[in-house]
């Protein structure tokens, strides 16, 4: 199964110097995915913050957080949504209210090409720090630079128990895939 994570920035690019670029939450988004044996439901985070390290035209690090408090879904109306984010915060799964915010930093780039990179980094959930890699791309396109990666999170690495197999057996229809999918967007002004 193929997923994506899109990073993009727009920054204004000076000189080959090493700057922070601070990400704007607001126009800044962060998309989820979770499969289960019957079906699959789908959502939104919000970015709490975040900083990419640039250097001219090169990502060479930063870090972002998300506000775990507001988890959305988006494939279900009324009160089918509510029941949806209100079990996905609750200990079952993310338990945001003793564990607000999720976060990854990054700890390595490597480019592998033109505009091409291997992306290391430690991603933290519910106060669990696992190492995570996927392939970037880059491409800077006048003033603004967009970063494109393939991510996937096996929440049982996190402790995210609630119907996955790893943990249970015999779960038939209540099984849910430990693997969620992300997808990010983040920009500056």
């Amino acid at each position: 199964m193929k997923t994506f994570l899109a990073l993009v920035l727009s920054i204004s690019l000076g000189s080959a110097v090493s700057q922070d670029v601070k990400v704007e939450p607001t126009i800044s988004t962060v998309k989820w995915l979770g499969k289960k044996a019957t079906g699959e439901h789908n959502g939104t985070i919000n970015v709490q913050e975040g900083t990419l390290e640039m250097d001219g035209n090169k990502l060479t690090g930063g870090s972002f957080s998300i506000d775990m408090t507001t988890i959305n879904c988006e494939d279900l109306p009324g009160r089918a949504k509510t029941k949806l984010e209100n079990h996905l915060k609750s200990d079952d799964f993310f338990g945001v209210q003793n564990h607000p915010k999720a976060t990854f930093v990054i700890t390595k780039v490597k480019a592998t090409g033109s505009g091409v990179y291997q992306v290391t980094g430690d991603m933290t959930i519910k106060n669990i720090t696992k190492e995570i890699q996927f392939p970037a791309r880059v491409v800077k396109n006048g003033n603004k630079v967009e970063a494109t990666a393939d991510l996937m999170i096996d929440r049982a690495k996190f402790n995210v128990r609630y119907g996955s197999g790893s943990f249970f057996d015999d779960l038939g229809d209540r099984l849910i895939y430990d693997d969620f999918e992300i997808s990010v967007s983040l920009l500056s002004k």
